[in-house]
């Protein structure tokens, strides 16, 4: 009788705690705009409306212009329409490439988390938007990544769903950890336009290129005999020492400085070179979670 009960009075708690799971969840989705209405064009889903916020609200730096674009919000708000109605999953005629559903992945990462910055903005990190009080002991940054659900053809995802679940596992290329971003200076910079089908294998290779040969991400210094990288490769190394190991089979164990040697040059590369035949330690740097804001003045 006595376990009876108990086991009663368990799965009631297990019933209202999954009620009170779902009932947060839903309070932190993030609807698409009431006033923006989903159009396809002639030519089917199109990347013209992100193209547009890109252009106009992000700089050189890759820094984003969150206060206008929380003031200018239509084009941003048509495009997450766009993307809450449609995906390759339930539109495959709309994206007939590989090339295609990549574009479109991209993009919507990278306009949800714009979309999720000014739904809180503002803020300095995205570590400052939190989890619900019950679930505070998690990361710092799992209340903007795990907790903030957005919409991608009418499937409810948070942002580590999207890139852990989907991305990663659907597309092979390591090159897309410079093409996502964070909303975080520790992110690869986000560029000035959209990523679009025609030229998604130039795009991505040049972002990966601006990325390795940027100081902050791959540094040498031959006074500390050290090489410098940025967490990202740590995170990802087995997409990036994986996919190395499947181009290049003579490679038994490679490095993510193999890796990151293919897409620097010159000196650099001499430098990188040098330091690998004369065993200099790799150092991974902490990770900057400051928002990419252009109004920041750091």
């Amino acid at each position: 009788m006595l376990g009876r009960s108990c086991t009663a009075f368990g799965a009631l708690q297990a019933v209202l705690g999954s009620l009170l799971i779902g009932t947060l969840l839903s309070c932190l989705t993030i609807p698409p705009a009431n006033d923006t209405t989903e159009s396809l064009g002639a030519d089917g889903f199109s990347h013209q409306l992100i193209d547009e916020v890109q252009k106009r609200f992000v700089d050189s730096r890759g820094r984003v212009d969150y206060s206008s674009l929380q003031a200018n919000p239509a084009a941003l708000d048509h495009y997450y329409n766009l993307v809450a109605a449609h995906t390759p999953d339930t539109d495959p005629d709309l994206f007939p490439s590989d090339r295609h559903r990549l574009a479109y992945w991209i993009n919507a990462y990278n306009v949800a988390v714009m979309k999720a910055v000014i739904t809180h903005y503002p803020i300095t990190s995205v570590s400052d938007v939190k989890p619900p009080p019950l679930l505070s002991l998690l990361s710092e940054q799992s209340g903007f990544f795990y907790f903030q659900r957005l919409i991608f053809g009418g499937e409810t995802m948070n942002l580590y769903d999207l890139e852990h679940k989907v991305i990663r596992v659907r597309f092979e290329d390591p090159r897309i950890h410079f093409a996502i971003n964070c909303a975080s200076l520790g992110c690869p910079k986000l560029p000035t336009e959209a990523f679009h089908p025609d030229r998604l294998e130039q795009q991505l290779q040049r972002e990966t290129v601006r990325f390795l040969n940027e100081e902050r991400n791959l540094r040498v210094d031959d006074e500390a005999r050290s090489v410098h990288l940025s967490s990202i490769l740590s995170w990802y190394s087995e997409d990036f020492l994986g996919w190395f190991r499947s181009h290049h089979p003579g490679v038994e164990t490679p490095t993510l400085l193999d890796y990151s040697r293919l897409y620097i040059s010159g000196d650099r590369l001499a430098d990188v070179e040098r330091a690998q035949r004369e065993g200099y330690e790799v150092v991974i740097e902490p990770y900057d979670w400051r928002l990419n804001d252009q109004a920041a003045d750091y």
